[in-house]
């Protein structure tokens, strides 16, 4: 039976958790595709909107608690909390973020 990369069984990301990029993916936005895209050694993932506007922000600096600010703000709305952590759950799992070390769970 194929693992399903949308399973979040691993504890929520910590809201002090400041993720970044994985070291093996780079993100940057492709116009011919207008979309933000994930590029690795293998080849490419292309994102949707709403996981573009998250990952764009994960950059090392940020906390969770203050990516999910700016994305309530950004898009004027709240509650975004628990879909941004599953979110988080897929790209840890994924490995296309990484938490800074002491920062996860």
């Amino acid at each position: 039976m194929k693992e399903d990369p949308t399973r979040a069984d691993q504890p929520p990301i910590a809201l002090e958790a400041r993720p970044r990029i994985g070291r093996n993916f780079r993100l940057q936005w492709e116009e011919v595709q207008k979309a933000w895209v994930l590029l690795y050694p293998e080849g490419m993932v292309k994102l949707n909107t709403s996981a573009g506007e998250i990952l764009r922000r994960c950059d090392g600096q940020r906390t969770v608690a203050e990516i999910v600010a700016e994305l309530e703000e950004a898009f004027t709305t709240s509650g975004l909390l628990e879909q941004v952590r599953s979110f988080f759950a897929i790209a840890l799992k994924q490995r296309w973020i990484e938490p800074e070390p002491g920062a996860a769970g």
